[in-house]
């Protein structure tokens, strides 16, 4: 034969090549990667509220560390994924953003029902989007489950000098609502936007049966406890969540 057309012979020769030959390169990482974890419990949120309150800002600095200035107004519903970690627990969030005009809810109230938490939203610049929050309780009375943790957000924290609704005003309505909890958060900033749905996922947590202890809580979750007040004479510091 022309030995310009022979073939090269493997080493070793015969049907498996020899017992000392080196796997092929990456061969053994790839045998021994592992598959992801499994989700330990899969939550929905929902975030619900006037429009343009920041619904879908606040969701896009969560789950993408994003923030968008000239946000559109969310046709109907739009929703995100996050995977998060408390308690030695892996929870896979799917957090749904609701749209604030009338004419959808008919379409969002389906999203109520299966909600673990709901994040309801106000404005703190416009008084309007506040006078809302009774109308937005009835639809979670009529829709969500009794379950459903509630967590009361005042968000543009980022405007505090063209705020209209006080801090106090919002406890006040917060109180009012069996197990509503409050914070004041800003997308924008990035003030408190964690901490509003870690600790919300922590709440819900807390209703199941779980084989950590509170005290090996994370150091992410911040404490409800109210903070002490600030003296008249001076200016109130944003209070962390909630």
């Amino acid at each position: 034969m022309d030995p310009r057309y022979e073939i090269p012979r493997r080493a070793g020769g015969g049907g498996g090549g020899s017992a000392n030959s080196s796997p092929a390169p990456g061969a053994q990482s790839r045998r021994r990667k592992m598959p992801p974890r499994p989700a330990d419990y899969k939550l929905q949120i929902i975030i619900i509220g006037s429009r343009g309150v920041g619904k879908t800002s606040l969701m896009e600095r969560f789950t993408d560390a994003t923030f968008c200035e000239a946000c559109k107004s969310t046709v109907g519903v739009d929703f995100k994924i996050k995977t998060v970690e408390l308690r030695g627990k892996k929870i896979r969030l799917q957090i749904w953003d609701t749209a604030g005009q009338e004419r959808f809810n008919s379409i969002t109230s389906a999203y109520y029902r299966g909600a673990k938490g709901i994040v309801l939203v106000y404005d703190i610049t416009k008084q309007e989007t506040f006078d809302d929050l009774p109308k937005w309780m009835k639809m979670i009375d009529k829709y969500a489950s009794e379950e459903a943790e509630l967590l009361l957000v005042g968000n543009k924290l980022d405007c505090e000098t063209d705020r209209v609704i006080s801090r106090q005003q919002a406890e006040r309505f917060a109180s009012r609502i069996s197990g509503m909890r409050f914070c004041e958060a800003s997308a924008k900033d990035n003030f408190n936007v964690d901490e509003i749905f870690l600790k919300l996922v922590d709440d819900i947590l807390s209703k199941m049966p779980l084989e950590i202890p509170n005290k090996e809580l994370s150091n992410s979750i911040l404490s409800l406890q109210p903070e002490p007040e600030v003296p008249p004479e001076l200016p109130p510091p944003r209070m962390r969540c909630c």
